[in-house]
Formats: C-alpha cells, structure tokens, sequence
C-alpha cells in the first residue's frame, strides 16, 4: 500500500489514539470515582493520588503535544503503529495505576510499590518514545526545543532506575514531586497559557 496524504490518514490515526487516551482517563477517573465513593474500601496513598494526577496530566500534555501530528505530509503504516503503541504505553500507565482490584495488596500504595517495575519501565520508555515522536514531527517542531526539553530523557531515565531499584517511599515522592514539577515547568515553558 503507497504511503497516505495527511489529510485522508491522519484524522482516522486522530481517532484511534484519542480512544486510547479516553480510556486511559477515564480508567483513572474510575479509579478516583472509587475512591470517593467507598473511601476505606482501599487505603488511599498520597504518593498514588500524586502519580494518578501526574499520569492525567501526562495524558492530556500528550494529546495536546499530537496536534504536531498534522505537520506530517506522508503517513505510512510503521508511524501510525509507533503513535497508536506510544498511547498504549501511557494507556498501560494508567492501568498500572488503577488495578482491577487491590484485595492482595494492603493498600494502593502497597500495590504500586510492588509493581513498580513494570511502571518506571514503561515511564522509561515513554522518554525515548517521545524523543523519537519529536523527530518524526520534523525539523521545525524539533528546533523549537532547547535543553529543558531534551534534558528529560537523561535526568527521566536515572529517576526511573532509581525507583525500579527502590521501594523506599519518601524517594518515590520526591520522584513524583520532581516528575509534576517538571510537568508544570514544560506547560508554562512552551505552551501559550496565556491568551
């Protein structure tokens, strides 16, 4: 099959990777909803509250950041799979953040800490993935970046070994508090927040 024009391709790329985000808030929502509703069911975390807002603002700074996206003139079959796999990612984030259920574990803090390692490794690739995600947007997208952008990928990578290798909890919230602030930074950085 020849490559696609952007303009028949990418709303449907559009569509399926928004769906993939949609479920990822909405498996977040539920979780926050849950708690709510049945507040000693599970013993609430600070340090899982604070990933749980980081990861809907992750989300959302992703879907925000795919507008780029339209820049792209040729889609081909590998770019489309490499967008619609980053959103898994982040979709397999959120999962981790909102199991099913939390009966073996003491809390969901406890749980967290526990599969931790298949979080920070998926939070490790999401550095990469986005770096690759900057290229394939072009050279105008990459150029407008200067080294508060591109300095995530190292720094975010040695957080994430350190709490792969770490179940200590006050790390984990410094991790966290690091991983918002930053977040917070790159909108007031590179976003126009104010019209």
């Amino acid at each position: 099959m020849d490559p696609s024009p952007v303009a028949e391709l990418f709303p449907h790329v559009r569509i399926v990777m928004g769906t993939v985000i949609g479920l990822a808030i909405t498996r977040i929502l539920m979780t926050v909803a849950g708690i709510i509703q049945h507040p000693q069911r599970g013993r609430r975390s600070l340090l899982h509250l604070l990933w749980m807002g980081s990861m809907l603002l992750e989300l959302v700074l992703f879907w925000w950041w795919e507008f780029a996206l339209h820049q792209i003139e040729v889609w081909h079959f590998g770019l489309v799979v490499f967008i619609i796999g980053y959103a898994i990612t982040l979709f397999l984030m959120a999962a981790m953040l909102s199991p099913d259920s939390i009966s073996e574990y003491t809390g969901f803090e406890d749980f967290f800490i526990k599969r931790r390692h298949w979080f920070f490794g998926l939070l490790a690739a999401t550095f990469l993935l986005d770096t690759i995600d900057t290229l394939i947007k072009g050279q105008n997208h990459w150029s407008q970046f200067d080294w508060s952008y591109f300095g995530q990928v190292p720094i975010g990578l040695l957080l994430c070994v350190l709490a792969w290798r770490s179940a200590d909890r006050r790390l984990h919230l410094g991790i966290v508090g690091i991983h918002i602030a930053y977040q917070v930074f790159i909108i007031i950085r590179y976003f126009n927040t104010v019209s």
